[in-house]
């Protein structure tokens, strides 16, 4: 093990005996009591030496026998310690590939703030590049969607879609200007080429037997250009996955209003027959507006404005990865909503259905969290008092907050 502070963390001395760990309320917490020669002790905490050097270096600063070790124990148990080797033979395989690894690092260092084991961050960015990930749709949202995933490091992103590239489908990130009139979903794959940090490992190398099948998606984001599919997903469009047991995310930008979720675990959480099941509850003639919705004739254009379906895309991605990750997002058994001029993200529940055949009420809406209840047994790991109550007050009502 070759320990290292987390660097993606500010750090600063609150009093003599206080450190503080972190800048912003979601992720700031405070260590102590820490002596100045612990405090100048962290500053070799870099990676470069492993535990025998350091403890050499603790005799060379006249630190008590054991001190280093404790120090160590106590930073890996508050979440701050990374290992600048550790992550398994993945990772090591990922830090011979500079170039990966130099686009890459912003993101490694956002994953070390949401993992506690030390080597546990670069595990995480290893990982990505065995997920296979499929995008139904390769509008301004799925397009620019896929390219994001593949951007942060998805070895497989699969894009489906028909038709060819419209000059309304153009956008930074997605489709270029030169690709109108191309096919929509071979214009789409060109744009995950591009963003891609290198090529997508071989399905072998990913664990995919050439001869043994196909093993499916780790996820598939529903991100249709119709907008009545947007704001009223048909449940029979992910029939298929429900059945396959395929997690699925839907996404995308109706009348001026931005949709993100629900993320559906199968038989597990809400799906989109749920939401249908419950919206007829609540409005009886909700079925006979989405016959008429969707027999009606399309309009030409269909209200997408450019950056919020951007943002939409921007948030979508980041659902996906949090749950290639292994965690829970807010998306799981909600719906993120946000319309234009306001911009107000609010969340709406999306809840199983006794009416719905997913049968996920039958085995109840399981809560995907996990909180860590360690305790420290040398040192007092608390997040400051002041910032707590302000990532409180943040916290939008319906959330989900996964720890490890």
């Amino acid at each position: 093990m070759h320990p290292m502070v987390k660097p993606a963390l500010k750090r600063g001395w609150r009093d003599l005996k206080t450190v503080q760990f972190g800048m912003t309320p979601a992720h700031a917490m405070t260590l102590g009591p820490m002596d100045l020669a612990s405090g100048s002790f962290l500053d070799l905490l870099n990676g470069t030496r492993g535990l025998e050097l350091l403890r050499a270096e603790g005799r060379r600063m006249d630190l008590p026998d054991g001190h280093v070790d404790r120090l160590v124990q106590g930073l890996a148990r508050a979440g701050l310690l990374d290992d600048a080797r550790g992550g398994g033979p993945a990772a090591d395989a990922l830090r011979k590939k500079k170039g990966f690894l130099d686009r890459l690092r912003p993101d490694l260092a956002s994953l070390s703030l949401t993992t506690s084991a030390p080597g546990e961050a670069m595990g995480r960015l290893a990982a990505r590049r065995s997920q296979r990930v499929q995008v139904r749709g390769a509008g301004r949202v799925g397009a620019v969607l896929a390219s994001l995933l593949a951007g942060a490091g998805v070895g497989g992103v699969e894009v489906m879609d028909g038709g060819r590239v419209e000059p309304s489908d153009v956008a930074p990130g997605g489709h270029p200007a030169d690709a109108v009139g191309d096919r929509r979903d071979e214009s789409a794959r060109r744009a995950v080429r591009r963003a891609a940090p290198d090529r997508p490992p071989s399905r072998t190398s990913a664990g995919v037997s050439s001869e043994g099948g196909d093993p499916g998606f780790s996820l598939v984001v529903l991100a249709p250009r119709d907008d009545v599919s947007v704001y009223a997903p048909d449940p029979a469009d992910a029939e298929s996955l429900r059945a396959s047991g395929t997690p699925h995310l839907y996404a995308g930008v109706v009348e001026g209003t931005g949709l993100v979720g629900p993320l559906v675990l199968p038989g597990e959480t809400g799906c989109a027959g749920c939401l249908h099941e419950s919206r007829t509850d609540l409005d009886p003639a909700w079925p006979r507006l989405i016959a008429q919705w969707r027999s009606g004739r399309q309009r030409q254009v269909r209200p997408c404005d450019l950056t919020l379906a951007t943002t939409v895309a921007g948030l979508a991605a980041a659902h996906a990865l949090a749950f290639l990750d292994g965690r829970a997002p807010s998306s799981v058994g909600a719906r993120w909503e946000c319309s234009v001029p306001g911009l107000h993200w609010r969340a709406r529940p999306v809840r199983a259905h006794p009416g719905c055949s997913c049968a996920a009420a039958e085995r109840g809406n399981g809560e995907h969290l996990s909180e860590d209840g360690g305790s420290h047994e040398t040192m007092a790991v608390q997040r400051p008092s002041e910032q707590c109550r302000e990532a409180e007050a943040e916290r939008p009502a319906g959330t989900w907050r996964a720890h490890v």
